[in-house]
């Protein structure tokens, strides 16, 4: 269903070592938690951009017309995948090559931003607090995106849609800790992709709902009922 970087023998290892991993307070289910322990040694070390992603995935970077990237792909009943089940992703890209998102509702835990800016190399002297960890998808787990108000920008920041915006760079993460950053954001470690075609084949089989995406539902941390809320502003199929 959904291309998972296990399914190309074309995605390169990750270029930074494991190294040990931070302390990160469960909250979530077991198969969630334990895919974020595994991943998040890793989490941002490249310092890489988004505009990668669609490159290692066969995706084509110009944007076209009739382009889902901004709402929200929300999973119906019939859709029986474990990995998607009653999920609420943010398309952050779409175009003719296939399509990119960060689910929005599996939290995974709670980890200190300064042990995730010292296992990303980046200096974290002055940072303070914890972030929450979400599983964004089961594409390169090891890789971490921060979706977040489009008010905070970078080098390598891609504004998506209404004033939201993606940054893949470990940076923002000091930022937050330091009070400079985005005023609401997201922590996602992994993505959702498809291929050129794929993902309109589901939607047409009734695998996904299609609906408005805005701020106070994006970046709400009621992850338990951001499933009920998105799917209640879907169109009535007559």
């Amino acid at each position: 269903m959904v291309v998972s970087a296990q399914s190309s023998s074309n995605f390169p290892e990750p270029p930074w070592p494991r190294r040990s991993v931070p302390r990160l307070a469960k909250t979530g289910p077991p198969l969630w938690y334990l895919a974020g322990l595994a991943a998040i040694a890793g989490l941002l070390a490249s310092g890489s951009g988004l505009r990668d992603i669609g490159v290692r995935t066969g995706m084509a970077v110009a944007a076209q017309p009739a382009t889902l990237a901004g709402q929200l792909l929300v999973a119906r009943t019939e859709l029986r995948d474990p990995r998607f089940i009653r999920t609420v992703i943010y398309l952050v890209k779409h175009d003719v090559g296939g399509a990119m998102g960060l689910i929005l509702n599996r939290p995974i835990g709670e980890a200190s931003l300064s042990e995730l800016l010292a296992q990303g190399g980046v200096e974290g002297t002055g940072v303070t607090g914890e972030i929450r960890v979400h599983f964004g998808g089961p594409v390169e787990p090891g890789r971490g995106f921060v979706l977040h108000t489009a008010d905070y920008t970078i080098e390598g920041t891609q504004v998506v849609k209404d004033g939201i915006a993606v940054t893949s760079r470990p940076e923002i993460l000091r930022a937050m800790g330091t009070g400079t950053g985005p005023r609401q954001s997201l922590f996602a470690l992994g993505y959702a992709g498809w291929g050129s075609g794929q993902l309109e084949a589901e939607i047409k089989g009734g695998g996904w709902e299609i609906v408005p995406a805005d701020k106070t539902l994006v970046f709400d941390e009621n992850t338990e009922t951001k499933w009920e809320r998105a799917m209640a502003r879907r169109t009535i199929r007559l």
